[in-house]
């Protein structure tokens, strides 16, 4: 949820700035795509699982 509001909350600056800010804006493409798909690239190549076993 956290990753989904960041997101948001970074996406204006790829519209709103011309300068180099622009590229932190950038960032909340793969953080929306990661967190509504919930799943992570990088632990997939690191062979890493979080998930909680019952």
């Amino acid at each position: 949820m956290s990753r989904i509001v960041f997101a948001i909350a970074i996406s204006p600056l790829l519209f709103l700035y011309s300068t180099p800010v622009r590229w932190f804006g950038l960032a909340s493409i793969p953080l929306l795509f990661t967190a509504l798909t919930q799943r992570c690239g990088i632990y997939e190549l690191m062979a890493t699982n979080t998930c909680e076993k019952d």
